[in-house]
């Protein structure tokens, strides 16, 4: 939107674009996650979830420093978002009270949205209605071309891979855009652990790894904790060679205008014949 110099503090999650990474860090994690597999970042959250501590630790400091006008923040997931807590210790902790923008969106619609809400709220609307214009004629494009496909595959999208988790939210609502069927989740439904019996029952065409927050080849690094497990070779995508990891924290895990990005990623994936002219080869690797 045009607003960077406006920003005065970030997350620490915030790394796009890259000149946000200068900016003062008001939110941190209390655990490093950055050299910890799937399976042990999930039971360090469990942990912190079953003692109730902090997952986040708020500079107070820093915050009072900047004293912002506006506090923007979302509710999505509770894992993800600094939300309840450190915002209500923000309001108390500044002298004046900050406008509060909370944004919760679920599907690709409610992303569209956000930013229109987003470029109101911060008076640059003609900024916000031009990006969410050109957001929609690239889905557009997606979905019109997709419909020309001679088949209609079932994806299976996973957000996590130990233990396993379905990729929700607005995930299932960008595989129906690319005229697909989303296998053990709906759209705008919250992502949820499922089991190998489920998975195994749905039997996916294709199946899509893209771990939470994870880049890509990170992701290639997780898919090791699945490839000795006798339930994921009988998988009818791992057999057919249909299984792929994708730039999740960049694409798929955030609710951004990247997302269209995510999309085009996986039309390339269900519909290659139809979308050999979309750039997206460095986004994603077949894995098998």
């Amino acid at each position: 939107l045009g607003l960077g110099d406006k920003v005065l503090g970030v997350s620490y999650a915030c790394d796009f674009p890259p000149e946000v990474r200068k900016k003062p860090i008001v939110v941190k994690s209390a655990i490093d996650t950055s050299n910890k597999s799937s399976e042990e970042i999930d039971a360090l959250i469990s942990t912190y979830y079953r003692e109730k501590k902090d997952i986040y630790i708020l500079d107070e400091k820093l915050l009072k420093e900047i004293d912002p006008d506006v506090i923007i923040a979302q509710g999505i997931c509770e894992v993800c978002s600094p939300h309840n807590k450190e915002v209500e210790k923000a309001k108390k902790i500044l002298i004046k009270t900050p406008k509060i923008i909370t944004l919760d969106t679920h599907d690709i619609d409610e992303i569209l949205d956000s930013i229109l809400l987003l470029s109101r709220e911060l008076g640059v609307e003609k900024k916000g209605e031009e990006l969410v214009s050109s957001m929609i004629e690239r889905i557009s494009f997606i979905q019109k071309r997709s419909l020309e496909a001679n088949s209609k595959p079932k994806l299976l999208c996973l957000e996590w891979l130990k233990p396993l988790y379905n990729a929700g939210h607005w995930v299932p609502h960008m595989i129906e855009i690319c005229n697909a069927i989303s296998c053990l989740s709906d759209k705008g439904k919250p992502s949820r652990k499922i089991s190998w019996d489920e998975v195994i029952k749905a039997d996916p065409d294709i199946i899509v790894c893209m771990p939470c927050g994870f880049d890509l080849d990170r992701t290639l690094k997780e898919i090791r904790v699945l490839e000795s497990l006798n339930e994921w070779n009988s998988l009818r995508a791992v057999r057919n060679g249909e299984v792929y990891a994708v730039e999740a924290s960049s694409y798929f895990s955030r609710p951004s205008h990247r997302i269209v990005r995510g999309i085009e990623i996986l039309a390339k994936i269900i519909h290659p014949e139809l979308f050999k002219d979309l750039d997206v080869d460095d986004y994603y690797v077949r894995i098998y």
